[in-house]
């Protein structure tokens, strides 16, 4: 998810490490905050794999930053992960919202499409946070207050999101 999240924004426009810092903590950072810790190692491992590369830049009134762009190697991978992302990617709401803010950057209608289905799929499978006898629990049968919000708000959730995923398979569908 960081090293997407990386490649993502870059595919946008160079970064020094902060700017790039903000917006991965914009796109997630409540939910699941970047460190430097973990970040630095990220860009550094994506540098040294071709997929970006980097100059040093007088900052504007502090010592010279790094600024980093997405190389012609950065972008085939990033859009390489973007056709294929790995099931956690579907499946876990956060990691997908991640897929979703790149997913413009590949240029075949049909592939976005396809992505969006598998996210689909997903979400049209029989699930619960809990189950009994090996069955998905209703908010209904929740049995206690709490994991009946649960249920309700993940239910809405997901109905307002397999309605949108209709809407934009639509519109991925139409001539263009």
């Amino acid at each position: 998810m960081l090293e997407l999240s990386i490649l993502g924004f870059l595919a946008e426009e160079p970064l020094h490490g902060y700017e790039l810092k903000e917006r991965i903590r914009a796109l997630s950072g409540h939910v699941r905050p970047v460190s430097d810790g973990a970040l630095y190692p990220a860009i550094n491992r994506l540098v040294a794999a071709g997929l970006l590369d980097q100059r040093t830049e007088d900052g504007a009134s502090a010592a010279p930053r790094r600024v980093l762009s997405l190389t012609a190697q950065g972008r085939a991978d990033l859009l390489a992960r973007l056709r294929s992302p790995r099931q956690t990617e579907i499946t876990d709401q956060v990691r997908f919202n991640t897929v979703l803010a790149f997913l413009r950057h590949l240029p075949d209608p049909a592939e976005q499409a396809a992505v969006l289905r598998r996210r689909l799929d997903f979400l049209e499978t029989p699930s619960s946070f809990f189950t009994r006898d090996g069955e998905p629990v209703a908010a209904e049968d929740a049995g206690d207050l709490f994991r009946q919000g649960m249920l309700r708000v993940a239910r809405a959730t997901g109905r307002a999101e397999r309605e949108w995923l209709h809407e934009a398979l639509a519109v991925l569908g139409r001539p263009g």
